[in-house]
């Protein structure tokens, strides 16, 4: 197994790279594998890799214009407790989409990134 074979990974295509590195860093508990700022950096937690890939990077050149916007699709990150994350990243200044969500699955809220990607944050039944 090669290293690139440990991860899931997504590219999210963000303005402003150093902005996108520090908040997957510091409110999320993401770990930085590389940082090519301004260009794109890549972070990791768990199994996920996500690219941050900003206007200079090959990622976001390669996307046509009309489908650059962020969109419905979303990371999906698992916390034990659901209302200690909304408490402490709420303390930290974010805001969220809209109040939790609960189904027969457990319990969620979206989170934008400073670019507007969806961030989900769940609690399992």
């Amino acid at each position: 197994m090669t290293a690139s074979d440990q991860y899931a990974t997504v590219r999210y295509l963000v303005d402003d790279v150093p902005a996108a590195l520090d908040f997957y860093t510091t409110h999320l508990g993401f770990e930085v594998l590389t940082d090519r700022a301004p260009a794109f950096a890549d972070v990791t937690r768990g199994p996920l890799r996500l690219l941050l890939s900003g206007p200079a990077s090959s990622g976001a050149r390669a996307t046509p214009e009309d489908s650059a916007d962020p969109g419905r699709n979303r990371i999906h990150l698992v916390f034990a407790d659901l209302d200690a994350e909304i408490a402490r990243l709420g303390e930290a200044g974010l805001s969220f989409v809209g109040d939790p969500v609960s189904g027969p699955g457990g319990r969620q809220i979206l989170l934008r990134d400073p670019a507007g990607n969806l961030v989900e944050l769940f609690q399992p039944a």
